[in-house]
């Protein structure tokens, strides 16, 4: 297994659209790996390819906290949602910065396995957020699009002041 390099906002590639996946294979199976190792190494609970500039539908995450549960959803879409609920969230692409978005409280969603079987859930709580938030990354959003301008702005700068001070 190889770790990936996660982008961090504002690089554009962010904002690219992640096309479907034609079939899953042994090549999108070790990717879903490599993602794996990227998001448990750096901490995370969902990453989406596109955070690794791969412009594929594909998300993996893992939401137990012995970190041993994880799922992989290729070309995954969400059928309905319902309620609303706000929820502290944060993003590898956007490392050390977090706030309250609000989003569906429950979805129901599809997505193929690794095996490229076809599977119907419903999510609630932190599962639906994280798909959601992770999603969001294929269709090329960040979660601080949810945010009003002025703190959309102030994250941009806090985050510019970081890379000048790293750059040091």
């Amino acid at each position: 297994m190889s770790r990936l390099t996660v982008l961090h906002f504002p690089d554009p590639r962010l904002r690219k659209k992640a096309r479907p996946v034609a079939a899953v294979d042994a090549q999108v199976r070790q990717f879903a790996r490599d993602m794996l190792e990227t998001m448990y190494a750096e901490n995370g609970i969902g990453l989406a390819a596109t955070q690794v500039d791969v412009q594929q539908r594909v998300v993996v995450m893992d939401l137990s906290a012995e970190r041993n549960e994880p799922l992989t959803l290729v070309n995954p879409e969400i059928m309905e949602k319902s309620g609303t609920e706000e929820m502290e969230e944060g993003c590898l692409s956007v490392p050390g910065f977090t706030e309250l978005v609000q989003r569906a409280e429950k979805i129901s969603y599809r997505y193929l396995n690794l095996d490229g079987e076809e599977i119907e859930a419903e999510a609630d709580g932190l599962r639906a957020v994280c798909i959601q938030h992770e999603i969001d990354h294929l269709d090329g959003k960040l979660f601080i699009d949810y945010l009003s301008p002025i703190k959309r702005r102030r994250v941009r700068k806090k985050i510019e002041k970081q890379n000048k001070i790293r750059a040091l």
